[in-house]
């Protein structure tokens, strides 16, 4: 087993800190979640160009055909500068779904970065049916917490069809479909409630009859995605604290210099580097489902991974506020943006106690509590 990144993988996180470093960062963060989009567009096309949205985009679609060891990479070096744009929703939601279905639609269009997309399925609060009508198919049901669920080009949406999930592609705006942004305390993120009622659909519109499996498949990998955005972003909070308590300094000594800081900052680092060993790992798990289709083995990666890393991420956010002191949540420094992501990215699809109970199911617990009482 090689657990270093190859010269390839390397040379795209040093490729994606570079550019992220040069354009983004808190600053950039700032500047665009106060504006309606969230996102900068010209700058989203820029990141167009250097071949993102294609990253797991087969090559017969346009895409560079990467794995999501890759994808990892890309999303730790995205928590780090907390780069606000549709990359997640995208890359790590749709156009993953569409790929773990073996989907060939729309895959063309999300590499070129002609349309941006979402997926709507996950933990959302509520649920769609789809019921069969002449022509098509009627969709009724509301679904919470989608993320970017308000501006993607393209959503998809997994509703009960006949007993089982199907998928189905909405196209922009069509009636019946209310699509309202949420406010959250993560200004950064745009989740949004999508409410249906009667939305007519043509039968081109169902990508997948029975897509249970490959949307579990697709679900779990999104979750490897987000623990290793944590991952960066964590490190981040660490690497902001040291430096701030290196320059601080009360009792004529720099507040670094104290034992007490330095096994906070210590802890801090232990739960980056484990962190990052959980998430990789699901992330070669991820990849080697792809080949073997283990979903087990994947689902308890991916649930370990989201589970350590999302409250290792909170706890760092948190500790980096308490040792930045009194301006730790003041406006002026960046800790408090971090701190904010962490709480809101701890719960997307599913949050710490979710997946450890669900770990508990898999490695058969649920068994001897029964067998207890």
């Amino acid at each position: 087993m090689n657990f270093a990144f190859t010269e390839d993988q390397l040379l795209i996180q040093d490729a994606a800190r570079g550019w992220l470093g040069e354009f983004a960062g808190p600053a950039h963060a700032r500047k665009v979640m106060a504006t309606k989009e969230g996102y900068d567009p010209a700058l989203w096309q820029q990141a167009v160009a250097l071949g993102w949205t294609g990253l797991i985009v087969p090559e017969t679609q346009g895409g560079l055909g990467l794995g999501f060891v890759e994808l990892a990479i890309l999303m730790e070096e995205m928590g780090r500068a907390l780069y606000p744009s549709p990359f997640e929703a995208t890359v790590a939601l749709a156009a993953n779904a569409l790929t773990a279905l073996g989907a060939e639609r729309y895959l063309e269009a999300i590499a070129a970065g002609d349309i941006t997309a979402t997926l709507a399925a996950g933990n959302a609060i509520g649920e769609v049916t789809a019921t069969p009508v002449d022509g098509g198919y009627r969709l009724d049901g509301l679904l919470r917490h989608v993320p970017d669920g308000a501006r993607a080009d393209l959503v998809l949406v997994a509703a009960t069809l006949d007993g089982r999930t199907a998928l189905f592609a909405i196209e922009g705006e069509v009636a019946g479909l209310t699509r309202t942004g949420l406010a959250t305390m993560d200004q950064t993120r745009r989740p949004a409630e999508l409410r249906f009622e009667g939305v007519a659909l043509p039968a081109a519109a169902l990508i997948a009859a029975d897509a249970g499996r490959a949307l579990a498949l697709a679900l779990d990998r999104a979750a490897v995605a987000l623990a290793a955005h944590a991952v960066g972003a964590a490190e981040k909070c660490l690497e902001m604290t040291v430096d701030y308590t290196k320059g601080r300094v009360q009792f004529g000594r720099p507040v670094a210099s104290f034992q007490a800081v330095k096994h906070q900052c210590a802890d801090m680092a232990l739960a980056v580097e484990t962190s990052r060993s959980a998430a990789y790992w699901a992330a070669c798990v991820a990849d080697d489902c792809g080949h073997n289709g283990d979903g087990t083995a994947l689902a308890l990666a991916a649930s370990g991974a989201k589970s350590w890393a999302g409250r290792a991420y909170f706890d760092c956010a948190a500790t980096a506020i308490q040792l930045h002191g009194g301006v730790g949540f003041t406006w002026e420094y960046d800790v408090h943006l971090y701190f904010k992501n962490a709480r809101a990215l701890e719960a997307v699809l599913g949050d710490g106690a979710h997946h450890r109970e669900r770990v508990a199911h898999l490695i058969g617990l649920d068994d001897l509590a029964e067998a207890a009482q």
